[in-house]
């Protein structure tokens, strides 16, 4: 098989293929020509400074935002024929918290994409979305108005409604932004157990400490893509060093990174 056959085979059976993707601001590139592969069954981070794009690069490739550049498939195919493969969890900044809608109807949200136009929420749907509270421990708040909760519940009940979607994508940006520990540490078993599951995820990450804790795969990304790959072969000092234009003193590379001793 030649390497065009094979990169072919590597589309079709990626969760997410970006190819290219370039997304311009007032004629300034904030994603320039961008790749990225992602490989089923896996947890991959998404990356680097303020201002890198890392935002800009998800929302473009779910067509929130468009893209000058670029081609972007779902398992080989279109985006526009996979959306109910992809479940979308946005930043909580993002979010209006005012909207008159309870944990509930927030989560059941996440169904609307299977139901048919004519057909009204069942009880079984109300069910799934309990079932989807209750993995994140948010069942309790099911009748509470989604805007009297903590910044950590919010982002709870947003995956709870990426998680009634059963998808086998989900992409989220920046889920740890503002929760607390115990918040965070239930996030991430959920996220391990979905990946357990046979789920693809794809999550922008700000905190550089826990990306070997959390992650399969990372995308080190400032404006272009700078190395993507196993956490292991990829999170290194170099790469970040790179990355972050050498802003990382030594003292923050050690930590981030350990040194691996020779063998004797």
């Amino acid at each position: 098989m030649n390497a065009k056959g094979q990169l072919s085979e590597a589309v079709t059976a990626s969760p997410l293929s970006i190819q290219g993707l370039t997304v311009s601001y007032d004629h300034r590139p904030v994603v320039y020509s961008v790749d990225l592969l992602l490989k089923p069954g896996r947890m991959t981070a998404i990356v680097g400074p303020n201002g890198a794009g890392k935002s800009t690069l998800l929302k473009a490739a779910l067509s929130i935002t468009r893209s000058l550049t670029g081609d972007v498939r779902v398992f080989g195919r279109p985006l526009a024929q996979m959306t109910e493969d992809i479940a979308y969890v946005p930043q909580r900044n993002s979010v209006d918290w005012d909207f008159p809608a309870t944990v509930l109807d927030v989560v059941t949200m996440g169904l609307f994409r299977k139901l048919r136009w004519w057909q009204l929420t069942r009880r079984s749907h109300t069910d799934k979305a309990m079932e989807s509270l209750t993995r994140v421990g948010m069942e309790a708040f099911a009748d509470r108005q989604i805007g009297e909760l903590s910044g950590g519940q919010q982002q709870r009940v947003f995956l709870a409604r990426a998680l009634v979607q059963n998808a086998a994508l989900t992409i989220l940006d920046e889920p740890f932004a503002g929760v607390d520990a115990a918040t965070e540490r239930a996030i991430v078993e959920v996220l391990k157990q979905l990946r357990e599951e046979g789920k693809t995820l794809l999550c922008v990450h700000h905190d550089l400490s826990t990306v070997r804790d959390y992650f399969d795969d990372v995308l080190l990304l400032n404006v272009r893509r700078v190395a993507a790959g196993p956490v292991d072969q990829v999170f290194t000092a170099e790469n970040l060093q790179a990355t972050y234009g050498g802003r990382l003193n030594p003292v923050q590379l050690e930590r981030l990174v350990p040194a691996v001793s020779e063998e004797p």
